[in-house]
C-alpha cells in the first residue's frame, strides 16, 4: 500500500528560498539565542557549542547567538566572542559540524555599548552615544545589575568600533561562516545611537535622523567590504520598548522608515525584523507591522517574534516575509523543522537553564520520536 504523505509538507515554510547568496532548503530560521555557555576566561566556543548548533542544522539558516566584536563590546556573562585567534578556531569547529550535517550558519556580531557595566570591562565605564544611562540591566558574574551613566564615545572611539566590526566580519569568514548578521536591536549600541532620547550628539553621528543612523551604516559598509556578494544581514527592532528610554512612537518608527530605505543602497542578503511583542499568549503577530518595512526594503525579509507554525506559514504564504525566525522554539526542539513538517507537538524549554547549566538544558533535548 502506498503511504500517504502528511499534508503539512505543503507548508510555505518548507519551501526553499534564496537570501542573497544564501541558499535555504526551508524558511525556518533559527534566531539568535544568548545561552551563556562560554564559561572560560577567553570566552571561546567549545565542543558544547558545536554539538548545540549541529543538533539544529536542519534549520534553513542558523543565526548564532550574538558574539562580541571586541573586549570593549562585552555586556553579558559567558557569551563567546570572535575577536581572538582562539575564538576563531572554536567557531571553526562549530561551522565544520554544521556544514557536515548539511546546514548553513551565519554569525551575529554584537556590541552592547552603554548597556554594559564596569564588571565586564575591567572597572572602566561603558561608552555610548552620549552620557545618558539607557536604564537597562546587564548579566554580570555577580548577577543582574543596573546600568550606569556611560561616557560619551569620542569620534576616535566610533572609528575604532567600526574597525572592530570589520575585523570581526573577517574573522567570521576565516571561521567558516556562510555570512554574518549585524545585531542592531534591543537596548544595545546601534539602538542607542538611533534613539533621540539617548543620542544627544551634535557631530556627524547625531543631531538628526541621518546622523543617528550613520554609525550603523558605516558598520554595514565596513562589514560588507569583507564579503563578496550578498552575505550580510541586519537585524532591527523598531517596535521593541527595551527600556523606559525606548519609547515606540511614530517619530521613532519614522527614523526606522528612513534607515530601512537607506539599507537598500547596501549589498545586503536580508533584513531580519523583530516585530511587536504579543499582547497575550496565543495572539497572532500583526502582519501590518512587517508590511510597513517590507514595502521599504527591496531585499528578502525575515520576520521574528511570537510566531508559531500556522502564523508563520500564513505570513510567508501571503508574501509578507521570505522566512520566519524562531528563538524559544529552537531551545527545546532541535528538530523544529521536522516537527513542523510532521505536525508533531513542540516541547517546552526550561527557563532556569537558558543562561546557565552546561550541557543541561542545552544539548540534552531529544528529537521527537
Amino acid at each position: 500500500m502506498t503511504a500517504t504523505l502528511p499534508t503539512t509538507l505543503g507548508q510555505p515554510l518548507l519551501h526553499g528560498t534564496d537570501l542573497g547568496e544564501l541558499r535555504l532548503p526551508n524558511r525556518v530560521v533559527m534566531a539568535p539565542l544568548t545561552r551563556a555557555r562560554a564559561d572560560n576566561p577567553g570566552l571561546v566556543p567549545t565542543a558544547l557549542h558545536a554539538a548545540y548548533y549541529g543538533q539544529r542544522a536542519g534549520a534553513g539558516l542558523i543565526v548564532t547567538e550574538g558574539t562580541w566584536v571586541s573586549e570593549r563590546a562585552v555586556g553579558f556573562v559567558n557569551v563567546p566572542g570572535v575577536h581572538s585567534a582562539a575564538q576563531v578556531a572554536g567557531w571553526r569547529r562549530v561551522t565544520d559540524v554544521v556544514h557536515a550535517l548539511g546546514g548553513r550558519i551565519v554569525q551575529q556580531l554584537w556590541h552592547t555599548g552603554a548597556a554594559s557595566h564596569p564588571d565586564h570591562l575591567g572597572g572602566d565605564l561603558p561608552a555610548g552615544p552620549s552620557a545618558i544611562d539607557p536604564r537597562a540591566r546587564t548579566f554580570t558574574p555577580g548577577g543582574f545589575k543596573e546600568t550606569l551613566t556611560p561616557r560619551a564615545m569620542t569620534v576616535g572611539d566610533i572609528e575604532a568600533t567600526v574597525e572592530e566590526f570589520r575585523l570581526a566580519a573577517a574573522n567570521a569568514r576565516r571561521a567558516g561562516f556562510d555570512g554574518v548578521e549585524i545585531g542592531a536591536l534591543g537596548a544595545f549600541l546601534f539602538a542607542q545611537f538611533l534613539n533621540p532620547r539617548l543620542n544627544h550628539r551634535a557631530d556627524a553621528y547625531g543631531g538628526d535622523r541621518a546622523g543617528r543612523r550613520k554609525l550603523l551604516l558605516d558598520v554595514v559598509d565596513a562589514v560588507t567590504s569583507e564579503w563578496e556578494g550578498r552575505r550580510v544581514g541586519v537585524r532591527l527592532s523598531p517596535y521593541m520598548a527595551a527600556t523606559e528610554c525606548f519609547v515606540v512612537d511614530e517619530e521613532l518608527l519614522g527614523d526606522f522608515d528612513e534607515l530601512v530605505a537607506a539599507l537598500n543602497d547596501r549589498p545586503l542578503a536580508y533584513l531580519h525584523l523583530r516585530g511587536p511583542d504579543l499582547a497575550a499568549p496565543g495572539e497572532t503577530p500583526d502582519p501590518e507591522a512587517f508590511a510597513r518595512y517590507r514595502k521599504r526594503f527591496d531585499g528578502p525579509l525575515i520576520a521574528n517574534n511570537g510566531f508559531d507554525r500556522d502564523s508563520a506559514n500564513a505570513l510567508v504564504g501571503a508574501g509578507g516575509a521570505d522566512a520566519v525566525s524562531f528563538a524559544t522554539h529552537f531551545v527545546a526542539n532541535p528538530d523544529l523543522v521536522s516537527r513542523f513538517a510532521l505536525g508533531r507537538e513542540l516541547a517546552a524549554g526550561d527557563p532556569a537553564t537558558y543562561y546557565q547549566g552546561g550541557p543541561q538544558g542545552y544539548v540534552d533535548y531529544p528529537a521527537a520520536g
